[in-house]
C-alpha cells in the first residue's frame, strides 16, 4: 500500500454553484488575562473547507458532535464572520460585507434551527413570529401581512386560524414546521438545516423530512442539510460531505458514499450503522475507534483522523492530506483511501450510532 501522488491537485468549487466555499476558516480566539486579556490559542472550529452546492441540490453535511458543523452552516449564512477564506453566494463574493450589504442578501438565504422549542419567541404569536422577516425586509404584500402568513401555515401543513396562538400552544413537530414558515417567508434561495429534525421523536422525523423535500420541489430550493442521523441524509440529500475535527474528509453522491465510503473515518460510521437483517449484522465487522476525538484547540498534525485511524503510517503524521478526486464525483482527503472493491456496501442503513 503506498501513498497516492502528492501532486494531484485539490479540488476547486464549481463555477456554477448557488454558494461554494473556498479555503474556510473559523478560528475562536482563546485568550488569557482579566484585563490585558491576550491571545494565546485559538479553537479551529473550522479549518479549510472547499465545497460547492448546485442550484436545486440537496448537500448532506454528517459527523461526529462537534466537529463544526454547526459553526459552518453559521459562517455560510453570515450569522459568525469568517476568519478567513471565501464565500460565494449566486456568483457574488459575500465574505467581507458589511451588515448593511448583508441585508439584500438576508432574502435568499434563511436558516432553519436545531431546537423548535428555543427558536420561537414564546412572548409572540405565531402571527408576529412568521411576518418578522417580512417587516424587517420591508416587503408588502398582497392581501396584507396576515393573508401572507396564513398562506405560510398552509404550506407547511398548519391551519391558518393558528394565526393567533403562542408557541407553547403546539407540539414539537408543529412548532418546527411554524420555523420552517418563517425561513420561507421571503422566498429564499437557499436554507441552512441545522438538524432540523434531531430534536423531535422518531415518528414526526419523517413528516418534517417529506415536507422539506416536497417545498424543495415547489419552491426550488436548495438546502444545505446539517446532520448527524445517516439514515436522514440518505433519505434528503444529493450529495453527502463527512466533517472530521473542523475538516471535510469525504465528499461524493449519495449512493456512492453508502456503497463505497472511501475514507477509514466514513467506513467506522457505516460499520456502527445496524441493518435490519439479523444474520448479516451478526457476521459482519464492526470497526471500533479508539481514544478520544483530538481538542481543536490543538488539533493533531498531519491528518486529524491518524490518532484513531488503523491505517495511520508516518506520512499520516507528517503531511496533511488533501481533498482531492479518487473516482469522478467522489472525493476524499486521505492518503489511503479504501479501494472500490475493499469497501463494504450498506445498502440498507438506517440509524447511526456513535462510535467511540
Amino acid at each position: 500500500m503506498t501513498a497516492p501522488d502528492a501532486a494531484t491537485p485539490p479540488v476547486t468549487p464549481r463555477g456554477d454553484a448557488l454558494l461554494a466555499a473556498t479555503d474556510l476558516t473559523k478560528h475562536f480566539p482563546v485568550t488569557r488575562g482579566i484585563f490585558l486579556q491576550r491571545q494565546v490559542g485559538a479553537v479551529k472550529a473550522v479549518d479549510g473547507l472547499t465545497f460547492d452546492i448546485a442550484r436545486g441540490e440537496t448537500l448532506g453535511l454528517v459527523g461526529e458532535t462537534g466537529c463544526g458543523k454547526s459553526t459552518t452552516g453559521r459562517v455560510l449564512a453570515r450569522l459568525l464572520d469568517p476568519t478567513s477564506g471565501r464565500i460565494d453566494f449566486d456568483g457574488r463574493d459575500i465574505t467581507r460585507m458589511s451588515q448593511r450589504e448583508l441585508r439584500p442578501l438576508r432574502r435568499n438565504v434563511q436558516m432553519i434551527f436545531q431546537d423548535p422549542y428555543s427558536s420561537l419567541n414564546p412572548r409572540h404569536t405565531i402571527g408576529t413570529i412568521i411576518s418578522a422577516p417580512l417587516r424587517l425586509q420591508g416587503i408588502s404584500t398582497p392581501g396584507g401581512v396576515k393573508r401572507a402568513v396564513q398562506d405560510l401555515l398552509a404550506l407547511v401543513g398548519l391551519s391558518p386560524e393558528h394565526y393567533n396562538r403562542y408557541p407553547h400552544e403546539f407540539s414539537g413537530g408543529q412548532r418546527q414546521r411554524i420555523g420552517i414558515a418563517r425561513a420561507l417567508a421571503l422566498r429564499p434561495k437557499l436554507i441552512i438545516a441545522d438538524e432540523p429534525v434531531s430534536a423531535l421523536d422518531v415518528s414526526i422525523q419523517a413528516q418534517v423530512i417529506n415536507l422539506l423535500e416536497d417545498l424543495q420541489h415547489e419552491l426550488d430550493l436548495t438546502y444545505l442539510f446539517i446532520a448527524h442521523d445517516l439514515s436522514v441524509v440518505r433519505h434528503i440529500s444529493d450529495r453527502v460531505a463527512v466533517m472530521y475535527l473542523g475538516t471535510i474528509v469525504e465528499l461524493t453522491g449519495r449512493d456512492e458514499l453508502y456503497a463505497h465510503p472511501a475514507h477509514p473515518y466514513t467506513l467506522a460510521l457505516m460499520s456502527a450503522v445496524p441493518i435490519p437483517d439479523p444474520q448479516v449484522e451478526r457476521t459482519r465487522e464492526r470497526i471500533l475507534l479508539t481514544g478520544d476525538i483530538p481538542s481543536p484547540l490543538n488539533p493533531p498534525s498531519g491528518c486529524r483522523f491518524h490518532t484513531r485511524c488503523w491505517k495511520a503510517q508516518e506520512v499520516c503524521r507528517r503531511e496533511i492530506p488533501l481533498l482531492r478526486t479518487i473516482r469522478p464525483g467522489h472525493q476524499v482527503a486521505c492518503h489511503f483511501p479504501e479501494e472500490r472493491a475493499d469497501a463494504v456496501a450498506h445498502d440498507q442503513v438506517t440509524v447511526e450510532r456513535t462510535t467511540s
